[in-house]
């Protein structure tokens, strides 16, 4: 299979993002991706009336069909075909058996085949997850244990022979999701006390790119004085609180995000945005953690803490609440650790702009982010109402616990 062209080779739309307007061969390659995906047609993204993807115009019918593709795969559906998407896209065109899966140190094969075959070796217990679609040491080992299982070659190949004896393998075999088990049990061993443990707060944008800017706000401003303010407020708990930038530097890419958080050995993440919308009404805040449909691919702790920052959130601003939802963001996808996105309002809409303007609402959103995450290490019995702990009650709670033990 031919790869998905790069997003900078297309002179006529020239070097960047994919969007409604331009014209030339990465449309009709993305025009032909889009209708041979599995559910492609069953959501009106193929057609059986004329030549849907024979044109080279990047029209609104196509953005729609982008915009379906990206809610389907739990991207931010905006219609552009950005870096992330088009790895997405590639990724997606991938089914078990097309091509012949290995682990390769250095060059890591990824798609939705190795995904399948994960989420496979999952539901056989032989893989505690978690199920992202890299071909990775883990999914190597749980292969050979797969192929010696089987009376097989453990040579850590998945072609025609394993794939064969797999699918002989009964469905109804299932070992649940262990990765979630782990990671509660994670959770529940690291103890209530927050000091020395490790968050890693990134604040979205920085550098030369200000993000969402509108009613005289910039996004990468207002993230970045909250995150300040949230690692004070940890550093008071004994928390090592790691920004991933400052006022000035920005990490390039997000994969140097990951790597700063795998690198300090992060217990959690938490990314910091702000929103934008052409309809000035829309409005409130939004929590994200990693997951889809699959079976090992959610976040069990990324989720726990997504809504508790998100009712803490609320409780303390009276933000409009959006609520929590899964999604495959490659922050909270390539984290090893449980990472969540908190979008703290819409810059675009007059309200938010201006409620996110005030240090008040500011200190009262970092307050809420440090007891969320103190809350996730509680004890059920530890449990408060939402929006009653304060940095005092925090500070209390862990001299407590120390005198316990």
């Amino acid at each position: 299979m031919t790869p998905f062209l790069s997003l900078g080779d297309d002179s006529t739309a020239g070097a960047g993002p994919l969007r409604r307007g331009h014209h030339g061969p990465r449309v009709q390659q993305l025009r032909a991706l889009l209708h041979g995906f599995a559910g492609g047609r069953a959501q009106g993204i193929g057609s059986s009336t004329g030549p849907w993807d024979e044109t080279d115009a990047f029209d609104e019918r196509l953005e729609v069909a982008v915009r379906a593709f990206q809610q389907q795969r739990g991207l931010l559906a905006d219609g552009v075909v950005g870096p992330q998407t088009a790895r997405v896209l590639d990724a997606a065109r991938w089914n078990l058996g097309d091509r012949i899966l290995l682990f390769t140190p250095g060059h890591l094969m990824r798609g939705d085949d190795i995904a399948a075959l994960q989420e496979r070796l999952v539901t056989l217990g032989l893989l505690a997850g978690p199920v992202d679609g890299v071909f990775g040491v883990r999914t190597d080992a749980a292969l050979r244990e797969l192929q010696r299982g089987l009376g097989l070659e453990p040579d850590g190949l998945c072609g025609p022979a394993t794939l064969r004896a797999l699918g002989a393998l009964s469905r109804a075999v299932g070992g649940g999701d262990p990765w979630a088990l782990r990671q509660q049990a994670e959770v529940a061993g690291a103890g209530p006390r927050l000091a020395g443990k490790v968050v890693v707060l990134d604040p979205a944008h920085g550098g030369h790119d200000a993000g969402v800017t509108a009613h005289g706000r910039a996004e990468a401003d207002l993230v970045l004085d909250v995150a300040r303010r949230v690692e004070g407020r940890l550093a008071a708990t004994g928390v090592n609180a790691v920004l991933t930038r400052g006022a000035t530097d920005s990490p390039r890419e997000t994969a140097d995000r990951v790597t700063l958080a795998t690198r300090v050995r992060a217990d959690l993440v938490i990314t910091l945005h702000c929103d934008g919308h052409h309809n000035p009404e829309a409005n409130g805040v939004a929590t994200f953690f990693w997951g889809d449909d699959r079976v090992g691919a959610r976040s069990a702790t990324g989720a726990q803490l997504a809504g508790l920052i998100q009712r803490e959130v609320v409780a303390r601003t009276g933000l409009t609440n959006l609520h929590t939802h899964a999604r495959t963001y490659e922050l909270l996808r390539m984290t090893r650790m449980p990472a969540v996105r908190v979008e703290l309002g819409y810059l675009t809409n007059p309200g938010d702009a201006w409620h996110l303007g005030q240090a008040d609402v500011r200190d009262a959103i970092a307050e809420a982010l440090v007891v969320a995450v103190q809350r996730l290490y509680f004890a059920e019995d530890d449990d408060a109402t939402t929006g009653t702990l304060r940095l005092g009650d925090i500070l209390a709670h862990a001299e407590a616990a120390t005198a316990r033990s």
